[in-house]
């Protein structure tokens, strides 16, 4: 069996201790939902990303895939997931894996607000909801109310940038 050298410690790297209601963080409007970043592939050397989501009633993406890891943590309610056309629900304290290229999607039909963490790995989706999501203040506010025509931008602005993204939008 060949040795395992772990390399050096890299200095350049710090630890990161973050706040979730730190103003300073990043807070974005996607899809109705409030997403936080809490920690980005900067910090990560890119292994990963992860992401304090605020999911309200009736909220959440439509199908899509993408060819990186996702996984969710319920911290609070529940939320219902469709992963492969196959429904399930999960609760607070769950965790659930959607494994790289697999078609998925969830909403909240719970009649409450969700808080659930998202880690992505590699990172990247970070990246991508910055480039489409609004910018608001914190991690509690409010999505605003888009119009239909809004909307409409939004999905559109979405469809031509998931392929720099590794993702596929697809029909519900």
């Amino acid at each position: 069996m060949p040795e395992f050298e772990i390399p050096p410690d890299d200095l350049d790297r710090q630890l990161s201790v973050v706040d979730p209601d730190d103003a300073s963080l990043q807070h974005l409007a996607v899809v109705g939902d409030t997403y936080t970043v809490l920690l980005s592939g900067a910090q990560t050397a890119g292994r990963f990303c992860l992401i304090d989501m605020k999911v309200p009633n009736g909220g959440g993406p439509g199908p899509h895939r993408h060819d990186f890891e996702e996984m969710f943590h319920l911290l609070e309610g529940e939320i219902e997931f469709i992963f492969r056309g196959e429904k399930s629900v999960a609760k607070a304290g769950m965790t659930v894996n959607i494994p790289a290229n697999a078609p998925h999607s969830f909403k909240n039909v719970s009649g409450a607000d969700v808080r659930m963490l998202c880690l992505c790995a590699p990172a990247g989706q970070e990246v991508f909801f910055a480039q489409v999501g609004t910018p608001v203040e914190s991690r509690t506010a409010s999505a605003p109310e888009l119009t239909k025509d809004q909307f409409g931008a939004f999905l559109a602005k979405a469809a031509a940038l998931a392929p720099e993204f590794r993702t596929e939008l697809l029909k519900p």
